[in-house]
């Protein structure tokens, strides 16, 4: 078997990321290239263009390795694998610009899309509209079939019914139709019925019992709804960047479970990759911090140019199935990130108030903030942190992409002028304002699910999150700091450390008196169709591990706890609920709601080999020193290239250090060390 070149990809609001593992030569390089908003597939085609041909090649020493690759992949050998974090599917939620989707449903639950749970969406506005639902009126149908409570069928499918919908839907131009019958998780049938019959006649069939086999009408019809509207947006996405690949490329693509998949079950199950982004980099997070310590607390903390996601790693990802994206409750599981939109691109201004914000509205990639020079004149935080001399303009991007102080002064000042400062106070609020929005970010992730800050090591990655990670840490009270050398590229990174995963459930209802053995009896189903589709993935049986899991709670409770299934698995599920929750109810009898399996078909990520440590001295890596504009005032500060830093060194802060694709700002009494991985590691000070 050839050893295969592999690339992960991530694309960005701002930039689209390029990792690439040679197996062969156990080399690891990265670039970054500006997105493409209005294709992002050019953007991917464009970066492994540069790949493949050596003329172009943004990664100098690795020629000759690519060039025998590409000579490979012309005798057309399976010598390239990618994997591909998309934003196209959250886009298309978020824009509402999915497809005409259509809703088959049991008769009288055709406006359940909509009536949801009846939660306002802010509190005190009485006027405040929901979102619209992704499906309107006119495109919802209702048949007449009903399974009861137990499973058993009151009335049968009408099938006559179901031809005439289908004749309706085909005048309406609709490409798309999510099927949600009530009960049908225990009785699938009508469900799979009707489904044959729609892709018999060239649609797109989203069916619950496949998508999330679960009770809750409501989250479940939401679920399916969201599969039917952006499926057909990534499958369209899919098939040009596939008809762009040259022959012998594998492509898979990253799920926000922290798995990757075939670009077939990608496009089926469109809303599993919501998330995918933002799921490589915690991936690539819990990844580094295995390797560089035993112990794994994390807050992880990604800032890039146009959002924000933080997540929390208690030895494990934190895996959440209530997840609500656009205003829209989406069931299956994915890692718990919590996403705000603030970034290097995002725009300050003056409100109607008077008062100064920061986002969440960006630059994006085009025309960028005001300092890229490609026509835009709108301050933004990376103005604000190349005016104060946190970022060096001629070292953006290892000086590919020079930036214009100029143009970032002078939005500054304009925005200065309209609250009655300097360009430089102006600069400063708008850093001050861009952090308390990520610390309370951090707090959600954190303080408000039960975690102490200060117990964890904040991890920073994204091209602009080492500008704003220490000073983020010193307000949480956080005493470590965490900078990866693959920090800009880092999500990128994760996906070629990510597994095959696949998620199963099934609701059961069962009693807390159920034995253990019958539970187990109960999930083989699960685990034999976990096994059969990791092996239709490629992946060998050695390779695979099955997580089973049960969703437990007191009788009465509403919501449930994902508990991992062992011999031990009720006393484990009084302790979580203690953890969780600080109290527990051991004489209460017990529910278990839900069977989980994840499925994992284990890789080989690539290896982050350890260096000998060395002197602490960092004065080969020293610069020269600048000024830079702190809280308290103006410092001539040391300037340090970070790949000139060697295991062993220390930094005391103020400093900057500057990285070919991102910026570490010290403040006054921080010291950073570098370890044996090259991980920058940065005592916090108070």
């Amino acid at each position: 078997m050839n050893t295969s070149l592999r690339i992960g990809i991530d694309i960005g609001g701002t930039f689209t990321d390029f990792v690439v593992y040679d197996p062969a030569a156990q080399t690891l390089r990265t670039f970054k290239l500006l997105s493409t908003p209005h294709d992002p597939a050019e953007a991917v085609l464009d970066g492994l263009q540069r790949i493949l041909d050596p003329r172009q090649s943004p990664i100098a020493d690795h020629q000759s390795s690519i060039a025998n690759h590409q000579s490979s992949i012309t005798n057309h050998q399976s010598l390239i694998t990618i994997t591909h974090g998309s934003t196209v599917a959250t886009n298309a939620l978020l824009e509402r610009k999915g497809a005409a989707a259509a809703l088959v449903t049991t008769r009288g639950f055709g406006d359940v899309l909509q009536i949801g749970r009846q939660n306002r969406p802010a509190l005190y506005d009485l006027l405040a509209a929901p979102p619209p639902p992704l499906i309107p009126a006119e495109r919802r149908f209702e048949v007449d079939e009903r399974v009861d409570a137990g499973g058993r069928v009151l009335q049968p499918l009408d099938e006559r019914q179901v031809e005439a919908i289908i004749e309706e839907i085909q005048q309406q131009r609709i490409e798309s139709v999510a099927v949600c019958l009530l009960f049908s998780f225990l009785h699938p049938e009508h469900e799979q019925a009707i489904g044959a019959k729609l892709r018999a006649a060239g649609f797109s069939a989203s069916l619950s019992c496949e998508i999330l086999p679960e009770y809750r009408e409501y989250e479940r019809m939401s679920t399916t709804a969201v599969n039917a509207y952006v499926s057909p947006i990534l499958d369209r996405y899919l098939r040009r960047l596939e008809a762009g690949l040259p022959p012998g490329v594998t492509l898979r693509v990253m799920q926000s479970n922290g798995g990757s998949i075939s670009p077939g079950e990608a496009r089926r199950f469109g809303v599993r990759c919501i998330l995918s982004g933002p799921a490589g980099g915690v991936v690539g997070c819990a990844y580094v911090a295995r390797t560089a310590a035993s112990a794994v607390k994390l807050i992880t903390f990604d800032m890039g140019g146009t959002s924000t996601d933080v997540s929390l790693i208690d030895g494990q990802p934190q895996i959440t199935t209530e997840a609500v994206v656009g205003g829209c409750p989406i069931r299956v599981p994915l890692l718990d990130i919590h996403t705000i939109g603030a970034g290097g691109g995002s725009i300050a201004r003056v409100d109607v108030g008077g008062a100064l914000r920061v986002g969440p509205e960006s630059a994006g990639a085009d025309p960028g903030p005001a300092c890229y020079g490609r026509g835009g004149d709108l301050p933004t935080v990376t103005d604000a942190n190349l005016v104060l001399g946190r970022l060096q303009a001629e070292h953006f991007l290892g000086g590919t992409m020079p930036l214009d102080p100029g143009r970032a002064r002078a939005a500054l000042a304009r925005l200065g002028a309209e609250l009655g400062l300097s360009a430089e106070q102006a600069a400063l609020g708008v850093v001050q304002i861009a952090n308390a929005h990520m610390e309370r970010a951090l707090r959600v992730i954190s303080v408000e699910r039960g975690h102490d800050p200060r117990a964890f090591t904040l991890l920073s990655f994204g091209g602009a999150g080492g500008l704003h990670a220490a000073d983020l840490a010193r307000g949480l009270g956080i005493p470590r700091l965490l900078v990866p050398p693959l920090a800009s590229t880092l999500s990128a990174f994760g996906m070629l450390a990510a597994d095959v995963i696949k998620d199963y459930t099934q609701t059961v209802m069962l009693p807390g008196e159920t034995p253990v053995a019958e539970l187990a009896a109960r999930l083989e189903p699960l685990a034999r169709r976990g096994r059969a589709d990791l092996r239709a993935e490629g992946v060998a049986e050695a390779d695979i591990r099955l997580e089973p899991f049960l969703d437990m709670r007191y009788r009465g409770q509403s919501y449930e706890l994902i508990v991992p299934f062992g011999p031990n698995v009720y006393a484990d599920f009084h302790a979580l609920h203690a953890r969780q929750y600080g109290y527990a109810q051991e004489n209460a009898p017990v529910e278990v709601v839900n069977l989980r399996l994840r499925a994992v078909g284990q890789t080989a990520p690539p290896p982050l080999p350890a260096q000998p440590l060395g002197p602490s001295d960092p004065s080969p890596a020293l610069l020269e020193h600048r000024p830079v504009l702190f809280a308290d005032g103006p410092r001539q500060t040391p300037l340090y290239r970070a790949e000139r830093l060697r295991p062993g060194n220390q930094i005391r802060g103020p400093a900057v250090i500057v990285r070919s694709d991102t910026t570490i700002l010290l403040g006054a009494g921080d010291l950073a060390s570098v370890d044996a991985y090259e991980n920058l590691i940065v005592e916090v000070a108070r």
